[in-house]
């Protein structure tokens, strides 16, 4: 015989149904940092964190386990993700292709492709470098010859597509075009440096280009259509990115010769900042990084780094390397660094033999350590952790501590075999940016992607 309770006190019932909206909060909350999508360059804000949680160092057995791999065509980006939707922009033969995949099952939804002509100068892959961007039901690739498209992301139908090299004159770079634009509002913005179209120049012979006042272009994101362009600059390949300095957003592109500030609203340029070594062959390639109003702007070849603060729209250098090489702070080459706590964790230096992971302290650039690894690499924060990928398929775990490097995890992918062919899980180069989405970890080398299950499903 069971004694049927009365009502709970109405303090009691108050107190239940405060625990039951606390804990659903929590839950909500949680679950709402427990999936994010990766649907543009360097992530959702465009400086390679993610705002997940729930990474387990102990998942690391030696690494993450493997939830599938996908064979890849010629390129060097890596992959957009949205929802269940997995984008790869890749050339296969004589075509650029962008490739729609379920994420889950690997299954292809759609894909259009187009012909392209590109030889690399430097013998380097012919692919495209940029990756996809995805924004509003839009996705939007930037071809290593310059052809800009617009496609559906539901079904891959082509909405508009414009040829920039020819409609700019551009004068082809030595490494093709390889800066990802950025969708600002209703604008995305491109870089793309074109010059006099009455005054031609042979591809690579950059020393006889001259500028037009295209540096950067925005357009209609939905037709393609011209909104304003600005800059006398000629382009480079560090991507497209809008920041909020001095209260306001505001586009920073480091072009060829420097850094140019916009307005992304109006196109009215704030201020420029030269920043580039004088050898002919040098390049810019990584992205700003800002903290506050502060800016670092960082090359490899002979200059280095300079950290300037923006006050009333103009910039102060705070500190800046002046060269030799071998005597500066901090070189990025194409690899965005990442600041945490005021710490400043990304590769430096040009090529194998002088390159290494570093720490250093912003303000004022002193090199708190160094990780002589002698190759190149690119970083990814998540849940507190930096993921290093080196250039040879090494993986590592890293938590952020400017007193020492602290690797807490680590493999190496190029000494595991792949299941479905026997070859490395990841050969050279291992170029691109760790992609972090919904729990999963995506890292690729020179022809295959792989997918890890970075974080426990809930």
């Amino acid at each position: 015989m069971h004694r049927r309770l009365g009502p709970l006190p109405i303090a009691v019932q108050l107190r239940v149904v405060c625990l039951l909206a606390v804990l659903a909060m929590i839950l909500t909350v949680g679950r709402a940092t427990r999936a994010e999508d990766w649907a543009a360059f360097l992530g959702p804000r465009g400086d390679g964190t993610s705002a997940e949680t729930g990474v387990d160092p102990d998942r690391w057995n030696p690494h993450p386990p493997i939830v599938w791999t996908m064979p890849l065509g010629i390129s060097y980006g890596g992959p957009a993700i949205v929802g269940r939707r997995l984008l790869q922009f890749d050339r296969f033969g004589d075509e650029e292709r962008i490739t729609c995949y379920d994420k889950e099952t690997r299954q292809e939804l759609w894909r259009w492709q187009a012909p392209v002509v590109y030889s690399d100068m430097f013998n380097y892959n012919n692919g495209p470098r940029c990756s996809p961007v995805v924004d509003d039901g839009l996705v939007f690739i930037y071809g290593v010859s310059g052809r800009l498209s617009c496609l559906e992301l539901e079904s891959g139908k082509l909405l508009w597509s414009k040829d920039t090299l020819a409609e700019y004159s551009v004068v082809p770079n030595f490494f093709g075009v390889a800066s990802t634009p950025y969708v600002y509002g209703d604008k995305l913005l491109v870089m793309v440096g074109g010059s006099p179209p009455d005054k031609p120049v042979p591809p690579g012979r950059l020393e006889l280009a001259k500028p037009d006042g295209s540096a950067i272009v925005a357009v209609d994101k939905q037709t393609g259509k011209e909104v304003y362009r600005l800059g006398d600059e000629l382009a480079s390949y560090s991507a497209l990115t809008v920041r909020q300095i001095e209260g306001r957003p505001t586009g920073l592109a480091f072009l060829r010769g420097g850094l140019i500030a916009w307005d992304p609203d109006s196109g009215e340029q704030l201020f420029d900042f030269p920043w580039r070594a004088p050898m002919l062959e040098s390049v810019n390639a990584a992205v700003p990084v800002t903290l506050g109003n502060r800016i670092l702007l960082s090359e490899a070849y002979e200059v280095g780094s300079v950290l300037l603060e923006v006050k009333d729209s103009q910039p102060k250098v705070v500190w800046q390397d002046s060269g030799p090489r071998n005597s500066c702070k901090f070189r990025a080459h194409w690899s965005t660094p990442i600041v945490v706590d005021g710490f400043l964790y990304g590769c430096n230096g040009r090529n194998q033999p002088d390159s290494d992971f570093r720490c250093v302290r912003l303000s004022d650039g002193e090199v708190q350590w160094q990780q002589r690894q002698h190759e190149r690499s690119s970083v990814t924060l998540i849940d507190g952790y930096l993921i290093v990928l080196g250039e040879y398929g090494r993986l590592e775990l890293i938590k952020p501590n400017p007193k020492k490097l602290e690797v807490v995890a680590k493999c190496d992918l190029s000494e595991i075999a792949d299941q479905t062919d026997g070859r490395p899980l990841l050969e050279s180069p291992c170029w691109a940016a760790p992609v972090v989405a919904d729990g999963c970890l995506y890292v690729r080398g020179d022809r295959r992607l792989v997918n890890f299950q970075l974080i426990s499903p809930q």
